[in-house]
């Protein structure tokens, strides 16, 4: 297995220095910008692992990196910042990002939290079959990113494409809702309803706008599972 590759992002020199002999010290290999619309574009080439992204940047502030990037991406992100603000957490967990530090932070515990993050990453369970999964109108390969309904092809994000895989495989089951984040984000990774709900949400907007607007449904009180995927 190759060494981890680190992206980080952060306008503050000394910090990205310190970070980065505290990553290359626990065998990463890591790379740097100093704002966010060059950490948006090195993020682009898809060759990292992990970003470990301030908010606070010039050009483009942290959240905005992420939410253009999770239109594409689902690296895991690591978000840095020195505001300690429940908003700026609520808003980059609901962007997709995986955890959050606020500086000043310790080197080596947020190593830890970036050994911890990628081992979910890479420890996940796979939820799908080779063979892609078929539901009334939707179609999903998953291998191949792909999934459209009657043939018009639908643009999904990883976390996305992750959530309906999952549906899609056991289609008659009702997933809890602590069921579903452990199978997509991984068993015992924090993630909140607003999160769930985000994410969930946009799916269903997408899916919607497509003509598969009973493609996900929810048992209030119980969990979610798949609809009949018929349209209407």
């Amino acid at each position: 297995m190759s060494d981890p590759q680190i992206l980080i992002i952060d306008d503050d020199a000394q910090i990205r220095e310190v970070l980065r002999i505290a990553v290359r010290q626990a065998g990463m290999v890591c790379d740097e910008a100093g704002d966010g619309a060059e950490g948006l574009a090195k993020a682009r080439s898809g060759r990292f692992d992990l970003l470990v992204l301030d908010i606070g940047l010039p050009r483009m502030d942290g959240l905005a990196v992420c939410r253009e990037l999770r239109t594409t991406s689902d690296v895991p992100v690591l978000f840095l910042t020195a505001r300690d603000d429940e908003i700026d957490r609520v808003l980059g967990f609901e962007l997709g990002g995986d955890d959050y530090v606020s500086k000043p932070f310790s080197p080596r515990e947020l190593v830890g939290r970036i050994k911890a993050i990628l081992k979910r990453t890479r420890d996940a369970a796979p939820v799908v079959g080779t063979d892609g999964y078929a539901r009334g109108r939707l179609r999903l390969h998953p291998e191949r990113h792909h999934c459209d309904v009657g043939g018009v092809p639908i643009g999904l994000t990883g976390r996305e494409m992750d959530i309906l895989a999952l549906l899609m495989a056991q289609p008659e089951r009702v997933f809890a809702r602590p069921a579903l984040v452990d199978r997509v984000w991984g068993a015992g990774m924090v993630v909140s309803d607003r999160t769930l709900d985000s994410h969930l949400r946009n799916l269903r907007f997408k899916l919607t706008e497509a003509g598969c607007p009973d493609a996900i449904e929810t048992l209030h009180g119980v969990g979610i599972r798949m609809g009949a995927c018929r349209g209407g």
